[in-house]
């Protein structure tokens, strides 16, 4: 068979006829989705408007419900609401009746009120009527008792006056005599017990201290080695120590002199460690004395803690702590002063507490009355003045600071019974059998009091106590005092000094009078 030849159109023919029918294949199943997305559109329309139908159901139904609610809370709040206006027009009521009440009884007592200020004035009006015819009678009395005692009334009235003035003198001096008297032994008896409770309630042991001056050598060789070369040592020590290094011939012995005994007690430690260190020279003098003083610094802080702790006190001063502290270390006619305070602080709370008064304060003005005398070597004054301007700049009471200053009654009076009981309790603790004995302090006092009463006189210039206090030396001014005032004037110091103290032997009074010339040849 022959190939037959294939038209050119043809494959046209037929790429037309697929795209045709590829075109209306595609074209129904187009409008087949069309159908389909439109079915399924409209049941999800009827879905939605059924869920609608529903929400707005239920919407309805909630309303109504939330209706029913806010109606039924209206109604029980307006309920109550008519309750409570119900009470209060209830109570208003009775405040009504209470005022009506009230109202009527003011009306009445109103009424007696008038009725009484009525009768008032009318005896107002009697008593007017008889002061007159009283007066009147009492005119009549007078000018018959002025003819009959020939006296006027003035007369009679300053008579009178005088008599009953006089009958009242006397009656009240014997009423005042009887109660002094009465008080006195009273008073005198309430103390003396007092006192003897106190006493034997508190009977602490005295111990009979003297501080020493004196520090044993180990041997004479130190004594050089303290001096050092050329006395380096020993002037440094005294400088770092402020007190006087005092070596003589006696043997292993050097003696320590200063007035303030803490400067002694420091020298005496410090000297006492160099020794057993071995190393003596100014560097290690002055480590050593600055160890030593913070020792006795933090020695009398613990000292003043335990006075303070022992007593049960509180709110003390840090500094008033130390400075009591310092008391250890010094002795008042060698009794221990702040052994002696705290001695005093108890006797005085005993008696405080047996007469009614607060024992804290008693305590407080029993510590701290002598506190002055750890600062009376550094400040001008009495240890009294000073102790109390102490207190009161660190916030204690005016109470026990105006005790504290006069509880010797020279630098100023106490001004309550606290004074009283310090110094009844100063003289029983400095009075006791042991607790203190005379020392070189007496003497020097004595001495001083020598001097004291010279200096007194007109005209003295200076005045010596020599010879241990036998002899009284008065330099006098010779311009002021010529020689027969200078007898006159030794005669008047021997006869005070017999009146103010008491001595053994005799004291001779010795008046200088003389005039120097002085001029200088150029």
């Amino acid at each position: 068979m022959q190939d037959m030849e294939v038209p050119w159109w043809l494959p046209t023919v037929f790429t037309v006829v697929g795209i045709a029918c590829g075109y209306y294949v595609h074209a129904v199943r187009a409008r087949l989705k069309a159908v389909s997305a439109e079915k399924n559109a409209r049941l999800n329309l009827e879905d939605a408007n059924r869920e609608a139908e529903t929400i707005r159901r239920e919407a309805k139904l909630q309303a109504r419900d939330e209706v029913i609610r806010a109606r039924e809370a209206f109604e029980q709040e307006i309920q109550t609401r008519r309750h409570e206006q119900l009470a209060l027009e209830e109570r208003l009521s009775q405040r009504e009746t209470n005022l009506d009440r009230k109202i009527n009884m003011l009306d009445r007592k109103e009424l007696a009120v008038e009725e009484k200020l009525q009768q008032l004035e009318q005896q107002k009006d009697e008593l007017r009527k008889r002061d007159e015819e009283l007066q009147v009678l009492l005119g009549q009395e007078r000018e018959k008792l002025q003819q009959v005692a020939a006296m006027s009334q003035e007369d009679a009235r300053k008579t009178l006056m005088h008599k009953v003035e006089e009958e009242l003198k006397f009656e009240t001096g014997n009423l005042i005599r009887h109660m002094q008297d009465e008080a006195k032994a009273t008073a005198e008896e309430k103390a003396r017990e007092i006192i003897t409770m106190a006493v034997e309630r508190y009977a602490a042991d005295q111990v009979h201290e003297v501080t020493t001056s004196t520090v044993a050598l180990p041997n004479d060789e130190m004594k050089g080695r303290i001096i050092g070369r050329e006395g380096r040592n020993i002037r440094a020590f005294e400088a770092a120590t402020g007190v006087n290094i005092l070596i003589d011939d006696t043997p292993e012995v050097v003696v320590i002199s200063a007035f303030d005994p803490l400067r002694r007690e420091i020298a005496r430690l410090s000297l006492e460690q160099l020794m057993t260190d071995g190393r003596i020279h100014p560097s290690r003098i002055e480590e050593v004395v600055a160890k030593v003083s913070a020792e006795i610094d933090e020695a009398t802080m613990k000292a003043g803690e335990a006075a303070i702790y022992e007593l049960g006190l509180q709110g003390v001063a840090p500094e008033l702590v130390r400075t009591l502290g310092r008391l250890k270390y010094r002795h008042s006619f060698s009794q221990n002063v702040l052994q002696h305070s705290i001695e005093m602080a108890h006797l005085m709370a005993m008696m405080a507490a047996d007469l009614g008064l607060d024992p804290v304060i008693a305590k407080r003005v029993g510590l701290f009355h002598d506190i002055g005398k750890a600062l009376d070597h550094q400040v001008e004054g009495s240890h009294a003045v000073i102790g109390a301007d102490l207190l009161r700049r660190y916030g204690e009471s005016a109470a026990i600071y105006n005790v504290v200053a006069g509880h010797h009654h020279t630098e100023k009076d106490g001004e309550n019974i606290y004074a009283v009981l310090c110094s009844a309790a100063d003289a029983i603790s400095a009075s006791r059998p042991g607790a203190r004995s005379e020392t070189t302090q007496i003497y020097l006092k004595r001495l001083e009091k020598l001097e004291e009463i010279a200096n007194g006189f007109r005209g003295v210039e200076k005045s010596y106590a020599m010879q241990a206090g036998r002899e009284i030396r008065v330099i006098v001014e010779p311009g002021r005092i010529d020689d027969s005032e200078a007898m006159q004037l030794a005669r008047n110091i021997a006869k005070e000094i017999e009146q103010q103290l008491e001595y053994p032997g005799q004291i001779k009074v010795t008046v200088v009078r003389e005039t120097r010339c002085v001029e200088y040849a150029k």
